[in-house]
């Protein structure tokens, strides 16, 4: 059985954009909304150090015990989705069409798509660390079909720290590609990142103060987000820094209930994430919800031993309403099994 690689959603359902603020006070914010046609069945968990992992791709997966606590955003509780860990790595997965992935033999380490994220949220600090070892290529990209959907998913993995480096990784041709610069701030979806850098040059060359590109297609969601991320200000704030991102996060969202006809893949977005990797704050918003919440990292015991797997029920389409920090409002939970073979 292939794993679609349709965990967060098909080419009829997915958009996203991510980006990362470099602020005053070596601040680094990194955000990110999710684009869906459906609801995502999206939840919040605490996962602890110690965790043992299987990357869920049949008798030669790859395995591993978590060196790092982490708080992530699930898909449908089958799949990490996004997540900040404790030493403020942020992941996020968002759709990629052009994805091709390397047949799966099942005799090499195979990792479900669906753990990807959390494979680097549990092992890796910086950038630099993860990029080191994904080079290595230690396991094969496996794929699998989500519950009630039928297609493969496409995706690609964004990766930023509490430095302010950052990483997109992909599949193309069967072949994984790394783009590794802290200049990388910005990825939204098709075309491949390379012909991203290629596109946006053109509104680089014009200029965000003379003409922005207003559609909500990836390519000039892209330019939005590049051009904001760096033209709010450098805040001595935090409070403000969080602030003027979520206002950029937002402005490269999609209207909440608008689908384009000709170009399914491009849908309403449902909730957007900002990750304050100093602070190690894990804000979340909800489309259909008024409030916005937090989760404080460094309030959390993701000790080996004794932390405890949490999670925070969102509800149906992320309707349940916390305000504040919401720590105290998760509850022990056993973990969810990654989507696999």
């Amino acid at each position: 059985m292939v794993m679609s690689t349709n965990l967060l959603g098909h080419p009829a359902a997915d958009a996203c954009t991510r980006l990362v603020y470099h602020g005053a006070h070596d601040e680094v914010i990194t955000a990110r909304s999710m684009d869906w046609k459906t609801d995502v069945g999206t939840n919040l968990w605490v996962f602890p150090r110690g965790m043992k992992r299987s990357g869920e791709a049949g008798p030669n997966s790859v395995r591993w015990t978590s060196k790092y606590g982490s708080v992530i955003a699930s898909g449908y509780d089958i799949s990490t989705t996004d997540g900040m860990n404790e030493a403020g790595l942020v992941a996020n997965v968002l759709w990629l069409v052009e994805s091709s992935y390397p047949k799966y033999d099942g005799r090499t380490p195979g990792l479900s798509l669906a753990a990807w994220a959390q494979y680097v949220l549990d092992n890796f600090a910086t950038v630099q660390e993860a990029v080191d070892a994904l080079a290595r290529q230690p396991f094969t990209i496996v794929t699998a079909t989500v519950p009630g959907e039928g297609r493969l998913a496409t995706l690609h993995l964004s990766l930023s720290d509490a430095s302010g480096d950052s990483a997109i990784i992909e599949y193309i041709d069967g072949k994984q590609v790394i783009h590794h610069s802290r200049a990388y701030q910005v990825m939204t979806n098709s075309p491949t990142f390379e012909k991203q850098l290629a596109l946006n040059e053109y509104w680089t060359q014009i200029g965000g103060t003379v003409m922005l590109p207003g559609t909500n297609r990836a390519s000039d969601r892209f330019a939005r987000a590049a051009f904001y991320v760096n033209a709010i200000p450098k805040t001595e704030s935090p409070v403000d820094a969080i602030a003027s991102v979520f206002s950029v996060i937002r402005n490269v969202s999609v209207p909440f209930g608008i689908t384009t006809p000709d170009q399914p893949n491009i849908s309403s977005t449902r909730w957007r994430t900002v990750a304050d990797q100093k602070r190690k704050l894990y804000f979340f918003e909800s489309a259909l919800t008024p409030n916005v919440f937090w989760v404080d990292l460094k309030k959390l015991d993701f000790s080996e031993g004794t932390g405890k797997v949490m999670k925070l029920d969102l509800g149906p389409d992320q309707t349940h309403i916390y305000s504040g920090m919401a720590n105290d409002r998760f509850v022990e939970t056993r973990p969810f099994r990654f989507l696999g073979l």
